[in-house]
């Protein structure tokens, strides 16, 4: 029964949404709008589980000092910063428990909670995001390196669209007469954006679209038990 229970709601559950899109109408769509509401509750809840599972863990290492621990310690005091501050003073709109912090606007011109958010994690966000760039010129170059028909026109591509976003492409080209318009680096690199390129991502799409549809029957029919617990 702990089992069967599981498999027999997530059938009718997911029998149920995949009608109501075919059928848009009562009492479908006010049934859709229960679950959705129902989906955000129990997000809630996953979102609650998932703070006391990161808590619990990191407090283990840092109770028995494994290896970067400290790291582990400034994530948990940043994480209690973050949640004090949001749950006494609010952010943006939105009051807390001691009231909206006039005296912090006054201050610093805004929350501490968004004071924090805006000149400490964004900029932080920012320093990660621009590290990646380097592994991202790393994996290029490793693409880029001439083996064979596919990564020569990689190759080709990639130098067109490149020297097309710069001013570079317009003054090799721009000496070309009019009627070879096409043929101006930015205008090619605009060319294979707009449709080789397009016409890649909607592959993929397609591509993902169907492995979410594989995905969604699987565990419709109960095929797919992973989420009781490992049960394949």
């Amino acid at each position: 029964m702990k089992r069967s229970f599981p498999l027999v709601f997530a059938f009718i559950v997911g029998f149920l949404v995949l009608l109501a899109e075919f059928i848009p109408h009562r009492p479908f769509n006010d049934l859709i709008s229960t679950l959705e509401n129902w989906f955000m509750i129990i997000s809630g809840f996953a979102i609650l589980l998932g703070q006391i599972s990161l808590i619990r863990v990191n407090s283990q290492i840092i109770a028995h000092k494994e290896e970067n621990w400290q790291y582990h310690l400034a994530g948990m005091i940043s994480f209690a910063l973050m949640l004090i501050f949001g749950l006494l003073w609010g952010m943006r709109e939105a009051p807390g428990l001691l009231g909206s912090g006039e005296s912090f606007v006054n201050q610093m011109g805004m929350k501490p909670f968004d004071y924090l958010f805006t000149y400490a994690y964004m900029p932080l966000s920012a320093t990660v995001f621009s590290l990646l760039a380097f592994f991202i010129a790393s994996a290029a170059y490793r693409a880029f390196i001439i083996r064979g028909f596919e990564s020569n026109l990689l190759m080709i591509t990639a130098v067109i669209v490149i020297i097309g976003r710069t001013s570079i492409g317009s003054m090799l080209t721009g000496w070309l007469p009019e009627s070879l318009r096409f043929w101006h680096i930015p205008n090619l690199a605009d060319f294979i954006m707009e449709y080789p390129n397009t016409a890649a991502q909607r592959a993929i799409m397609i591509s993902a679209g169907l492995g979410i549809v594989g995905s969604s029957l699987r565990i419709i029919l109960g095929i797919e038990r992973s989420y009781l617990g490992g049960d394949k």
